[in-house]
């Protein structure tokens, strides 16, 4: 069974409608915020907007039992909580990093839809960048 047979199968319509919706939004709008990491002006603006899709992708996959995303968002979100909190710039290997995780998202977005299993995750990506360069 896919993903999107189970949703459908588990979850009232209308939830995993709007589930759908918002997170090909969030997907679709990932890699422009990361990229905007490396824009000064845009810094602090795009850190904190990556950091609620990633708390609102994690909030909405625990809800709807989706565990690899779920773990890979809160993963994501912890260590978006540490750039936050820091007033170094993002290094290339830190938005690398989360280009790669942005391509994971849209990966399963492509599975949701095709009623896929969701892809697995890619080790490289659960290898944290070195934030503190």
């Amino acid at each position: 069974m896919g993903v999107k047979s189970y949703l459908d199968a588990n979850f009232d319509f209308e939830i995993v409608d709007e589930f759908l919706d918002h997170y090909s939004m969030m997907v679709d709008s990932m890699e422009m915020m990361i990229i905007d990491l490396s824009k000064p002006a845009l810094h602090e603006k795009s850190i904190n907007e990556l950091f609620r899709v990633f708390h609102n992708i994690k909030s909405a996959s625990g809800y709807l039992k989706i565990i690899p995303m779920q773990k890979l968002s809160a993963f994501v979100e912890d260590e978006l909580e540490i750039l936050r909190s820091s007033d170094k710039p993002i290094t290339n290997e830190t938005i690398n990093w989360l280009l790669a995780i942005s391509d994971m998202f849209a990966q399963w977005l492509e599975d949701i839809k095709n009623d896929r299993e969701l892809s697995k995750i890619q080790y490289a990506l659960l290898k944290i960048p070195d934030l503190d360069k």
